[in-house]
């Protein structure tokens, strides 16, 4: 009698074991054909809608990059105070374009590879003799205009408290502050690099302005995934197929693409 207890629950016991491989190799397998949730928002060119199409030069990155990990997304846009919340809950898998900072750290899975500089800039019409090699003192005879309540950059935000130039925020939008710069309103626009660079070919005046450089500064930003969500390993798969992306000359062609 006492064997055959021993022996059923040897039985249970494995078939216990089994019914737990069985089910490891299910949600093995569910989760690397689930559909992956990107969130984000509304800011050209990164990334925004038009004519009801998800476009930008990050959005292509991120498809291309997991269309090589074979691995399904789907992107959303929403305010993005919105989109860091669904992230910090474990309601969404990840986010762009994102800047680290220690909170954010506490509750996303930065992606190591820099998924886009940010840069900020200085742009003059194309005939202007202004030149600039990261001295302010170049600049401080010019007037500078740009957007109210903007930030600039730290850099930036310091030469103006300083009064290391002259800056003059009066545009409502950057498309208001590019037609400024054209209308010599002021003699150089501070702005977002690829920004500016998207409002000027939208008005088919690229041809007609300069980009001063060195930029003033730059800003890594990233995709992020919710730590809730368990991604690490494929945010390491991310990591290593972008990387060669920029490697292989892709992510650059993609940048040039929308500026060509």
């Amino acid at each position: 009698m006492l064997q055959l207890v021993i022996k059923k629950e040897r039985f249970v016991r494995r078939l216990a074991t089994a019914l737990i491989g069985l089910w490891v190799v299910t949600l093995a397998t569910s989760s690397h054909s689930r559909e992956l949730e990107l969130v984000t928002l509304q800011y050209p060119p990164y990334e925004y809608e038009e004519a009801g199409q998800l476009k930008g030069i990050v959005v292509e990155i991120i498809r291309e990059a997991f269309q090589r990990m074979d691995r399904p997304i789907s992107i959303k846009l929403m305010p993005w105070a919105r989109a860091i919340q669904k992230i910090e809950r474990g309601h969404a898998d990840a986010i762009f374009t994102a800047y680290k900072n220690p909170h954010r750290e506490t509750f996303a899975d930065f992606s190591r590879e820099v998924l886009m500089m940010q840069e900020v800039s200085f742009f003059v019409r194309k005939e202007s003799p202004i030149q600039f090699d990261g001295d302010w003192g170049l600049l401080q005879p010019h007037p500078i205009g740009g957007v109210r309540k903007v930030s600039y950059g730290s850099l930036f935000d310091a030469a103006v408290k300083d009064q290391r130039v002259q800056f003059s925020a009066t545009a409502s939008s950057g498309e208001e502050a590019v037609k400024m710069l054209l209308k010599q309103r002021y003699e150089i626009l501070v702005s977002n690099k690829y920004g500016a660079l998207h409002i000027f070919k939208q008005n088919k005046q690229l041809d007609s302005i300069r980009e001063l450089t060195p930029p003033i500064q730059s800003v890594p930003s990233y995709l992020a995934f919710s730590k809730k969500r368990n991604l690490a390993e494929i945010r390491d798969q991310f990591d290593v197929v972008l990387a060669a992306m920029k490697k292989e000359g892709i992510y650059n062609q993609i940048i040039k693409r929308f500026f060509e």
